[in-house]
């Protein structure tokens, strides 16, 4: 634990000094009160109605900004041949991709955390409560850890981090794209495809609408343990190359 703690530490730190994530940061915020003021506000929509709407641009932000932030960490240090420092000092593999999650996680939280203003105009003006806006985030932060989890996979796969992102975007795009490929097939094999999907089923209908079910936390954890492990599995199997 102490190992990912320095990770942990070292990786946040960069993150909070870099003008690259809080430019990442600035233009996710940006464009997502641009699209809460242009599509969200305008009408005569029931309070409730515009804060699911928020909740789907917003969306937005763990989905791009997760494969933004993590798709260096480890083709990084490959690339810097940095790596080598990690893998022969005595830390082992799931210490330096829990070290890493952790910290992209904590800064993606803190991105979340400076867009509330938006939910909070919504409850000051109509009729919402505190647990459904609880809801709609703890949705986007779970969201955003299997979209990372994702991206640190990708970044395990290879050196170059410009493939590594397009590693990331594909795997989320395809992992999207899964519900509408189960409206085209049958039963069994439409609900097995259903519920793989990333985005339609787990958070549209669940969390977007402030509605919490467990399947749905639980869907997203799973998710996530799972490309850490392939990242975990990537950086032991290349450790004997």
């Amino acid at each position: 634990m102490r190992a990912t703690s320095i990770i942990f530490k070292r990786e946040l730190g960069r993150y909070l000094r870099s003008p690259i994530g809080w430019i990442i940061a600035a233009a996710a915020l940006l464009i997502e009160g641009i699209l809460f003021q242009a599509l969200a506000l305008p009408g005569d929509n029931l309070s409730a109605i515009v804060l699911e709407k928020y909740f789907y641009w917003a969306s937005g932000i763990p989905l791009v900004c997760g494969i933004l932030l993590a798709f260096r960490l480890i083709a990084e240090e490959r690339q810097n041949h940095s790596i080598i420092l990690l893998k022969t000092s005595p830390v082992r593999d799931s210490e330096i991709v829990m070290g890493k999650f952790f910290a992209a996680l904590t800064f993606l939280a803190i991105i979340l955390a400076l867009s509330i203003y938006m939910p909070l105009l919504i409850k000051v003006n109509g009729h919402i409560t505190g647990a459904q806006i609880f809801v709609g985030y703890l949705g986007l932060l779970l969201e955003g850890a299997a979209v990372l989890a994702i991206g640190i996979f990708a970044s395990a796969l290879t050196s170059n981090q410009i493939v590594a992102a397009l590693l990331g975007t594909v795997f989320v795009a395809v992992l999207m794209l899964l519900f509408l490929l189960a409206k085209r097939l049958e039963a069994p094999v439409q609900g097995v495809i259903e519920e793989i999907d990333l985005w339609w089923l787990h958070y549209q209908t669940g969390f977007m609408r402030g509605v919490l079910n467990l399947e749905d936390v639980i869907y997203y954890l799973a998710m996530t343990y799972f490309f850490l492990l392939l990242a975990v599995k990537t950086l032991e199997a290349k450790r004997w190359q």
